[in-house]
């Protein structure tokens, strides 16, 4: 696997921490960097204007993600100026690796 840094690009959210995310190796390309993206961080894909390599690289095709490395950090630059308008932060149980049985233990 791949483990990647992604963030959407919104300069005005005073905490806009990166979530890691996973790609299979044998499947890097720019269509499922996007779809695993905007699964995770609750993006419609349609609403994605670019991929941006930080600082400054423009993700454009299949051989840019092929050159990614573990742990760089990319952007989601979306189109609409209010983004909170495009996406939700998904909930704890829609979320990859939520384990309800483990929310409901008791101590």
């Amino acid at each position: 696997e791949l483990v990647l840094k992604v963030r959407i690009q919104n300069p005005n959210l005073r905490e806009n921490d990166f979530i890691e995310i996973e790609l299979d190796r044998q499947e890097l390309t720019y269509k499922e960097l996007l779809r695993v993206s905007c699964r995770e961080l609750g993006v419609n894909p349609e609403h994605v204007q670019k991929i941006r390599k930080l600082p400054n690289t423009m993700l454009r095709k299949d051989k840019d993600v092929a050159r990614l490395q573990d742990f760089q950090e990319l952007e989601l630059v979306l189109t609409v100026s209010d983004k909170n308008l495009l996406f939700r932060v998904p909930a704890l149980s829609e979320r990859s690796g939520y384990n309800k049985k483990a929310s409901e233990l008791t101590y």
